[in-house]
């Protein structure tokens, strides 16, 4: 059978191309922000977001407001995957023991589990608001009694998102700042006037910001190095074509540069699957 691509993605050297401009810029920016602290923080997000505040950070009134505007049901559904996720963290925090053993007469050994004195949580926002982010970074964070726990997330419509805020403080925030991209992340690792730097930084993001936490890994510690969203799917006519839409669009949601793959042996499932996903 003869190989047809029904659809090609960025070649790799326009990707490469990409990587290098992003390093660059990311690069920059952090310099920036560790010589200018706030007044280069507050040109990023004006810049990048449109947005401007006097302080970043939000107030309990304003949070409290913002909570106010999630509807009954979606403040149920937070508090409710909020719920299974602190409740799993917890059973695995609670396989962790700590030990301490007298091994022969004044010889004491013994490990603890110790959290970090405070982590920064960055949670996505910008094109598609990511609450479960909220759930998986903050949430566990108290769950490992982080002392302090702050969180990042962009505006969405130019306003903070409702939901996300809402997430993040019944998750624990103790500190929430609706900041985006390098400027959140610098701010949270390198610190600056109004703003303590953290120990550890987690959560997801965009090119740019998982470029950031790689040039800034070492100076505070991170999550993991994580590449955009990819996925395969790899089937026959037996398949249905709104299902292959359906799970190549659930990954590619994550980002323009998220590879979603889809590999038949049926032209039919392959052009029929193309035109469900651009309907989409």
């Amino acid at each position: 059978m003869t190989i047809t691509h029904l659809k090609h993605g960025k070649p790799q050297a326009d990707r490469a191309e990409d990587d290098a401009k992003t390093a660059d810029v990311v690069a920059a920016t952090l310099k920036a922000i560790e010589m200018r602290g706030d007044i280069a923080v507050r040109e990023l997000a004006n810049k990048f977001d449109s947005y401007d505040r006097d302080s970043y950070r939000l107030s309990q009134g304003e949070i409290d407001a913002l909570i106010a505007k999630v509807s009954p049901r979606d403040l149920e559904d937070i508090k409710f995957a909020q719920a299974q996720v602190v409740n799993f963290a917890q059973a695995q925090r609670d396989s962790m023991l700590d030990i301490e053993v007298e091994t022969m007469p004044g010889v004491i050994l013994g490990h603890k589990n110790i959290p970090v004195q405070s982590v920064g949580c960055y949670v996505p926002g910008g094109k598609f608001p990511m609450v479960a982010s909220a759930h998986m970074s903050v949430a566990t964070a108290k769950v490992a009694g982080v002392p302090r726990i702050i969180a990042c997330t962009p505006p969405f419509n130019g306003e903070p998102n409702p939901a996300v805020i809402a997430a993040m403080h019944l998750g624990g925030a103790h500190e929430i700042y609706v900041l985006g991209g390098i400027q959140a992340v610098g701010a949270m690792a390198i610190g600056t006037e109004t703003i303590d730097p953290v120990h550890l930084l987690v959560g997801p993001g965009n090119a740019f910001v998982a470029e950031a936490k790689r040039q800034l890994f070492g100076r505070v510690g991170i999550d993991l190095f994580a590449g955009p969203t990819e996925t395969m799917v790899i089937a026959d006519k037996t398949v249905d074509a709104e299902m292959c839409a359906t799970d190549l669009l659930g990954q590619a949601e994550h980002g323009y540069n998220s590879p979603a793959v889809l590999v038949t042996n049926s032209r039919k499932l392959a052009e029929d699957t193309l035109s469900r996903s651009t309907a989409s």
